[in-house]
């Protein structure tokens, strides 16, 4: 039995905890965060220590500690009735995903990037996140913390493929993002339709941090996207939310998803797309390095086995759509650049 309420820990500035706090908010689903930015006396442990870090049940109904959101959002919709926010359309629920992974796996680059590569940006997060697992540590405690805090997480930038070649790249991506969410929002509140998917939320996380916390790009944001930065708020708590009771109603219909989405498509397709597909052939490989461009431009970072996870995920989806479906998505993808994550 899933417990009620649900036990998580996390912390304000991790977007996925964020992601999380606020899908559970908008399903009305019973929880209690536990504020911590490692492991929890007297709970289990996670075999890899991510944030939020969630306390379930397995199949010997023995509590174990699970991590990472999307597949915890897939199994939240089989386990709680009513508000869903995962498309029943078999085209849409695609897009649905494709679109979460980018926020999570593409958009945390520049969530890293601007957190641990700027002055201003570094000093509030060496300031403020330590604190937040002990709020009452001496000062001098906290100093320390804060100094090693900054250090580990800089010399961590070259997970995320941050450095001074990538970071113009990194940047100009997160304006363009901006620039085309805007426009998408002028539309509909949430990216399919009147009610969030797992992607709204997915996005919601990063943007928590890039428009609400790191100093950087919430001043970007704030000047330039002012839409966006306001729908972080509403996104945020989403419970009052009215959506209809049919969980397939209040989604866009299929046949305007290439309108909807394309220049979003585009953007995962310049500069995602060509990330994932030289990552897995790295793994592949053996290699040490990732090798590419994106947007004309090189780029570099270590193999990351999660991400290949994720392309090998996104790609069994793809195969298990009917004929029918996937020539709809065929269509739909043609053209943005994210085609060649699904190429024979």
């Amino acid at each position: 039995m899933t417990p009620d309420p649900l036990l998580l820990s996390g912390a304000p500035g991790s977007p996925y905890t964020r992601k999380m706090v606020a899908y559970l908010r908008y399903r009305r689903i019973a929880h209690q965060l536990i504020v911590s930015t490692g492991d929890v006396a007297e709970l289990p442990k996670a075999k890899v220590r991510l944030l939020p870090t969630f306390y379930l049940p397995n199949a010997q109904g023995e509590l174990e500690a699970v991590v990472d959101s999307t597949p915890l959002i897939r199994r939240f919709e089989r386990e709680f009735d009513g508000r869903t926010a995962v498309p029943q359309d078999a085209v849409v629920n695609f897009f649905d995903a494709l679109i979460e992974d980018y926020a999570d796996e593409w958009m945390t680059k520049a969530m890293f990037h601007y957190r641990w590569y700027y002055r201003e940006d570094i000093k509030k997060s060496g300031d403020i996140l330590p604190r937040w697992r002990n709020i009452a540590a001496p000062e001098a405690e906290m100093q320390k913390a804060k100094t090693q805090f900054q250090n580990r997480q800089i010399s961590r930038l070259y997970v995320v493929g941050s450095n001074d070649v990538t970071a113009p790249v990194i940047e100009a991506s997160y304006v363009r993002f901006l620039d085309l969410f805007c426009t998408m929002l002028e539309e509909q509140p949430f990216v399919f339709g009147s009610r969030p998917s797992s992607a709204d939320f997915a996005l919601y996380g990063q943007l928590s941090q890039l428009a609400k916390f790191d100093p950087t790009p919430m001043a970007l944001t704030l000047d330039r996207a002012p839409r966006v930065f306001a729908w972080v708020d509403v996104i945020d708590d989403l419970s009052g939310l009215r959506v209809a009771e049919s969980p397939s109603e209040g989604w866009i219909s299929r046949d305007r998803l290439g309108e909807r989405l394309g220049a979003l498509l585009t953007e995962i397709g310049k500069v995602y797309a060509p990330v994932l597909i030289a990552n897995a052939q790295a793994l592949q490989n053996g290699a040490q390095t990732v090798e590419t461009s994106v947007d004309g431009k090189a780029w570099t970072q270590t193999p990351f086995p999660y991400q290949g996870k994720c392309l090998v995920a996104l790609r069994a989806q793809y195969q298990a759509l009917g004929e029918v479906d996937r020539a709809v998505v065929d269509q739909v993808l043609d053209g943005t650049g994210c085609e060649v994550l699904f190429a024979a």
